[in-house]
This record gives structure tokens, C-alpha cells and sequence, in this order.
């Protein structure tokens, strides 16, 4: 039996349309010199008629379509990973299996744990896939889905930036034993978890938290976290080890601080121009990507990482290391190794062509959605969804998922 596994493939959806942040920022009047900092320039918004459910089938169809019948039949397992649930009870895996058209002989079940959640799923896949021989879909989805109300209150609190950068899409991964995308490093890991309240979410629809202790948790994680892989992995060496690192991105800006306080107090690099050098080198390229969807909580890393693939310079085999981290907290630091057959199945997705072909909202269209996206709030029980609400929208992106109504609280799809 083969002792390897990762991702086999993967591949990201973005919506149908975004927002410039910077036009966002100007009309909220933020201080411009702290916004620079987030190295944001869109963000991808969630229609009302599109979800975390919309968003995941969308990303996984392509994957799913690639495979015989008889590949589909060995998917075993669909694990949707989120914060982002529409029902307490019922998990979104089991639209999305329905959706996909996948074999009953399968576990359907779903993972909460802030942004970690994707990470959950993937290694829980991949133990699965060493055990058993057969495949698991993993799908981690997110929105953030804004109101009028939330938009008042953030002129007035330290979740300003909250906004701008938060983002809607999904990633799916099929993991397995034949790792064609990353090949996870097997026994190679670092674990650093506790108890703090830096983000929470204590109703559906809305998130609460310091943002401060949140950077303070983000930062202690990603040094323990990789102490911990160090004392697992003989000869680890946070500058030479790795071609490439990504990170969980909340925004672009949190991950640059991130590494540099690594480079400072785990590679003793004191210079500045080197640290940029780094940076510039082995973590810009994973946030090429995230820049242009903002933060989408579980995904938001896998998006990291496919970007990364996307836009290195592989002339060999790559090892990447990884950083993980959910708010409340859990972490996880991870590596795995991509190669350049990695890259060519990556630039497959046309994943920049799907970010270019999403709809521009102009500020008044979007805060029109922040008017109406009450329609769709948790526990919505009936409500019919006007799919040309912005007409220009539901013409991008080709043929996709969207939400059409909900009757009785059971969601129903269609595709356009």
C-alpha cells in the first residue's frame, strides 16, 4: 500500500463578481495609510443567490466531471469545511454530494473550527486515503456577507478593515494516494492550540472580536506551530527548508508581518532588505490570489497554496511549507512537496481568467446587496431569489450553481 497522500486535484471558485476595495475604502473614508497595508486590491462579494453550498459545488464540479464513473464511485468521503453554515443540523455536504451526483456509499459530514476548518478536513482526508485505498472530497467554503447594519457599525469600531477584506469562494480538493498537486510530507507536522477569544462568530451572521489579540494570536501560533514541526523534522531550517511558504491570509498585509517576525526570531536574519528580499522570493506569489478574493476563512489558505503553485518558478521538485490558523485558536504547520506536472494540472483552472471574468459592482449596486441580504440570513425558511437582481453579474462566469429558493428551510438549485 502506497504510503503517500495529498491532493490529487483542486481547483477554486470565486463568485460572480467583486468589489474594488480601494474605491470601498475611499467611500468609507478609511485612513488610506493603514489600508495600503493590507495588500488588498478586490474582494470577491456573495450575490443572495449565491452560498457557501453554490460556492462549493461550483469549485468541485470541474473535479468531479474530469472523473470516470468508476473514479467517482471511490470517493468515500465529502467533508465540507466552514464557518459559514446554513443549518445547525444538516451539513452542506449533503447538497453538495447531491449536486455532484456521487455515490451513496459515501460519509457525508461537516467540519466548524474557524479558519482552520480546511485544514481539519484535508488531514482528516488524507489519514483516510493512507487507510483505505479510496478517495475523499474535501470542500471548504466560505462567505462574508455583509449587511447595512454592519457596514454603520464598522465606520465606528476596529473592524473597519474587516470589510474590505472579507471575501466569498471555495476551494475543493480531492485527496487521495495519488498526489499529483502536493504530496503531503508524511509524519511532517507542528501543532500549537489554545484557548482565545481574538474571533468569534456567537450569532450566524455576524463575527466579533479584537482585532488586536488576533494578530498577537496569529503571530504566537505561526512561531510555536513551526517549533513544534522543527522538533519533529531532523535538520528543519525555517530560510533554507523550503522553496516556498504560505500562509493563512487573512490580508496580504498580516502575512508579510508574519514572516517577518519568523525571519527575525526563528532564521536570525536582522536585516531588513533581506527579509524583503524573502518575502518578495517565497511568500508574494501565495498571496497573488488571495489579494484579488479577501479573506475566506478555511479556503483561504488552499488559495495560498494554489497560487503559490501558480506562480512559482519550478524547475524541480519543491517542498512548501504551510501555516495554518483558525481563530479561537487551533494551528497547524504542515509541508508538502509539488513539482512542475503540479503546476501544469494548476494552470488548468484558468484561475486568473475566472477572477478576471467576475462582475465589477459599482458601490452603489453593492450597497444596494447590503440592503438586501437579510433575504438570505440564517434560518431563512421561504424566500424566491431574483436571479437578475444585477443583470450584469448573472451573465459572467460561464455555466454555474446558484441558489434559487429555499421552501421550508430545504434549499433548492439550479443551474445557469
Amino acid at each position: 500500500m502506497s504510503r503517500l497522500s495529498g491532493i490529487e486535484a483542486i481547483n477554486f471558485y470565486g463568485g460572480s463578481a467583486y468589489l474594488d476595495v480601494e474605491e470601498l475604502a475611499r467611500h468609507r473614508q478609511l485612513d488610506n495609510s493603514r489600508f495600503e497595508n493590507l495588500l488588498m486590491s478586490q474582494r470577491s462579494v456573495p450575490l443572495p443567490y449565491e452560498d457557501p453550498v453554490s460556492y462549493g459545488v461550483n469549485a468541485a464540479e470541474p473535479i468531479v466531471s474530469a472523473m470516470s464513473p468508476r473514479e467517482r464511485d471511490s470517493i468515500e468521503m465529502v467533508i465540507t469545511c466552514t464557518e459559514s453554515g446554513i443549518d445547525f443540523g444538516k451539513s452542506m455536504s449533503t447538497y453538495i454530494h447531491e449536486m455532484l451526483g456521487l455515490s451513496r456509499r459515501c460519509r457525508l459530514f461537516e467540519v466548524k473550527n474557524a479558519c482552520f476548518s480546511g485544514t481539519a478536513g484535508l488531514m482528516m482526508a488524507a489519514s483516510y486515503a493512507l487507510s483505505s485505498g479510496a478517495k475523499a472530497l474535501v470542500v471548504a467554503t466560505d462567505l462574508a456577507r455583509f449587511t447595512a447594519a454592519d457596514a454603520g457599525e464598522a465606520l465606528q469600531s476596529d473592524w473597519s478593515f474587516a470589510e474590505p477584506s472579507g471575501g466569498a469562494g471555495a476551494i475543493a480538493m480531492l485527496v487521495s494516494q495519488q498526489p499529483h498537486v502536493l504530496r503531503l510530507d508524511p509524519g511532517a507536522y507542528g501543532l500549537y492550540s489554545y484557548e482565545v477569544m481574538d474571533t468569534c462568530r456567537p450569532v450566524p451572521d455576524s463575527e466579533a472580536g479584537d482585532a488586536d489579540l488576533s494578530l498577537l494570536s496569529y503571530l504566537d501560533c505561526c512561531e510555536n506551530a513551526y517549533r513544534d514541526y522543527a522538533s519533529r523534522v531532523a535538520g528543519v531550517d525555517y530560510q533554507g527548508t523550503f522553496d516556498y511558504l504560505s500562509f493563512h491570509t487573512p490580508f496580504g498585509g498580516m502575512v508579510k508581518g508574519a514572516h517577518r517576525t519568523m525571519m527575525r526570531r526563528v532564521a536570525k536574519v536582522r536585516k531588513q532588505e533581506e527579509i524583503d528580499r524573502d518575502f518578495d522570493s517565497r511568500v508574494r506569489p501565495g498571496i497573488e490570489f488571495c489579494r484579488r478574493v479577501g479573506n475566506v476563512m478555511g479556503a483561504t489558505v488552499y488559495l495560498n497554496i494554489l497560487s503559490t503553485i501558480h506562480h512559482a518558478e519550478v524547475s524541480r521538485s519543491c517542498r512548501l511549507g504551510v501555516f495554518s490558523y483558525g481563530s479561537g485558536c487551533s494551528s497547524e504547520f504542515y509541508s508538502g512537496v509539488f513539482d512542475r506536472d503540479s503546476q501544469e494540472l494548476v494552470a488548468k483552472r484558468r484561475i486568473a481568467d475566472h477572477l478576471d471574468s467576475r462582475y465589477r459592482l459599482s458601490i452603489p449596486e453593492y450597497e444596494m446587496l447590503l440592503r438586501t441580504n437579510g433575504a438570505v440570513a440564517f434560518g431563512t425558511r421561504n424566500v424566491d431569489l431574483d436571479l437578475d437582481l444585477i443583470p450584469g453579474a448573472r451573465a459572467r462566469g460561464g455555466r454555474r450553481l446558484v441558489l434559487s429558493r429555499i421552501r421550508e428551510y430545504h434549499r433548492e438549485y439550479e443551474w445557469v
